[in-house]
């Protein structure tokens, strides 16, 4: 009776092995781009994720993150991603704002109270909205990650009121939105990639800068720029797309996988997030960095008026201010 069953367990053995073979063979892999560090919250994730679908798909889906600008700056992967030569970007709203218009309803100036303000909206029906209306424009919004509260750090003098901010050279993203926004403060703006900030500081090309405390500390700003002022001016997330070429050749249950894993490595992100931004303002502090706190916030919220003037003319973007601001 054993030797009737061996060949049936050695043709048995063979199919698993050849099952084996065939999934690593047809493996399919997923480039994704990100401009942090390696250890970085958002490149995490990123891999978290990866984790998740390699599990989810028995080995048939994988993601190979690309973190430290190594597939380009922010700006340039973008519209890698949108015609399809990137799978799958992790970027900033003001920067895809160039693309989809929502975005730059999410990077307006002084629109959150606070980040739980942000996160409810996020979390809650407007946010599924704004993931679902990428499509349009050759993206799939999958999940937004935590960015924290952008601030303005400068190495010439500390912030308190908008006289202060007069003639200063700030970097901004490379977003006519975020130009805009510093030249109603006051200062100068100057689009530069995020990968030559260090640089600008370091040579006097730029006085300053505006971004949260992990990418203030994380490139070492912090050492080339000792004021910084709490204006917490913009709390605009990070957001995760996928090219809608390569979403497009994924079948239904795969889109489902990618959609849960990317859901769940943006709860898992935030974790990782706020642990960053404990150790990073601490780092700051021990450094001698002078942080303003005790400044007037009204005047820098009045001088955006006609910047939310601007935007609110198109219907559809005072419409979605108005609901966010709405959100308790």
């Amino acid at each position: 009776m054993y030797r009737a069953d061996l060949p049936r367990t050695f043709a048995l053995a063979v199919v698993l092995l050849l099952t084996a073979a065939s999934a690593s063979v047809f493996a399919r892999e997923f480039r994704a781009a990100d401009t942090q560090n390696e250890d970085y919250p958002t490149v995490q994730a990123l891999r978290y994720m990866g984790h998740l679908i390699e599990e989810r798909s028995a080995g048939r889906l994988q993601i190979r993150v690309f973190h430290s600008r190594q597939l380009g700056e922010e700006k340039e992967t973008i519209e890698q991603t949108r015609v399809g030569a990137i799978d799958l970007n992790r970027t900033n709203v003001a920067l895809v704002g160039t693309f989809v218009p929502s975005m730059n309803v999410l990077a307006m100036p002084f629109l959150f109270r606070s980040i739980e303000h942000l996160q409810k909206v996020l979390d809650g029906p407007i946010g599924a909205e704004i993931l679902g209306s990428f499509e349009p424009y050759g993206f799939v919004g999958l999940a937004f990650y935590d960015s924290g509260a952008r601030s303005i750090y400068n190495n010439v003098r500390p912030v308190r009121t908008l006289d202060d901010l007069k003639g200063l050279r700030i970097r901004v993203q490379q977003s006519e939105l975020m130009s805009a926004m510093m030249r109603s403060l006051g200062a100068q703006p100057v689009e530069l990639p995020y990968g030559q900030v260090l640089t600008g500081l370091s040579t006097r090309l730029i006085d300053g800068a505006e971004n949260n405390w992990p990418s203030f500390v994380t490139t070492d700003h912090y050492k080339y720029a000792g004021f910084y002022t709490l204006t917490e001016h913009t709390m605009s997330p990070e957001v995760l797309v996928m090219s809608l070429k390569a979403w497009q050749s994924l079948s239904p249950d795969d889109q489902r996988i990618f959609r849960e894993a990317a859901v769940k490595s943006s709860h898992y992100m935030r974790e990782k997030w706020r642990d960053l931004e404990d150790r990073s303002r601490q780092q700051a502090e021990s450094a001698g960095v002078t942080i303003v706190r005790d400044f007037d916030r009204k005047p820098f919220e009045a001088a955006m008026a006609a910047l939310y003037d601007k935007v609110q003319r198109d219907p559809a973007s005072a419409a979605l201010i108005d609901r966010i601001r709405k959100v308790e």
